[in-house]
């Protein structure tokens, strides 16, 4: 056997090559994946520097909190700020991300009505009685959001306890005055208050029951004060 012949061909140019171009490989792994835009995107609408805003306080059980939403020029909201009143805490975290969610969702075209249906009656804590004489009872700080976002820009059916929409539903948002929306508001409060004088709350999630047949439901879980 020649050994020098065998030394001659280890120390080719070549064959030094190949085996640092299989080194390489192995350091490196297999290859990452190639990021693809599967859709077109959506160009963002920011808003101007100068806009139109509504502040709107609530009161969720004993939890207090503020309510700001930015609007475009055509009165649409394009953001929203939920500051709530105990800072630092777990829900005022919670909110402040949900808010910057909302707001770049809406500024990327989601419309409004999609967001307030996946939102309204969420259940959990906080929970309870409100100081809205229109949402007199909310299932989570989450639902009067929703609720009151509803009613404000889109439809008055939000304001209604335990109201269910329908993702294809459209919804023609009140185009009116401030003055012929408060009056809306009002006959409908005063039709709604009419209707549940007399009725019981609900024993279960504490909401004003409404007449069915001889007995009372409950609209926000569905309980009833006896009938089937």
């Amino acid at each position: 056997m020649n050994l020098g012949s065998s030394a001659n061909i280890a120390s080719l140019p070549g064959t030094t090559a190949a085996k640092e171009e299989k080194e390489e490989k192995k350091t490196l792994g297999p290859e990452a994946p190639e990021h693809r835009d599967l859709f077109v995107r959506a160009q963002r609408r920011k808003l101007s520097d100068e806009r139109k805003s509504v502040t709107h306080k609530f009161s969720v059980g004993s939890h207090e909190g503020y309510l700001i939403v930015g609007m475009h020029e055509d009165g649409m909201p394009g953001e929203i700020f939920i500051k709530m009143s105990k800072e630092g805490s777990t829900l005022s975290g919670f909110m402040d991300g949900l808010a910057i969610s909302i707001s770049i969702g809406l500024q990327y075209g989601v419309p409004l009505k999609t967001l307030v249906d996946k939102l309204t009656n969420t259940r959990f804590e906080p929970s309870g009685f409100t100081q809205n004489p229109e949402i007199r009872y909310a299932s989570s700080v989450l639902d009067y959001i929703a609720r009151w976002l509803g009613g404000r820009f889109i439809s008055l059916d939000y304001l209604k306890p335990g109201t269910a929409t329908s993702e294809g539903e459209l919804v023609t948002p009140f185009r009116g005055t401030a003055a012929d929306a408060a009056n809306a508001k009002s006959d409908e409060a005063s039709a709604r208050l009419a209707e549940t004088a007399d009725a019981p709350s609900c024993s279960t999630c504490g909401m004003l029951m409404s007449p069915n047949g001889s007995c009372f439901k409950c609209m926000n879980c569905g309980g009833t004060s006896g009938c089937s």
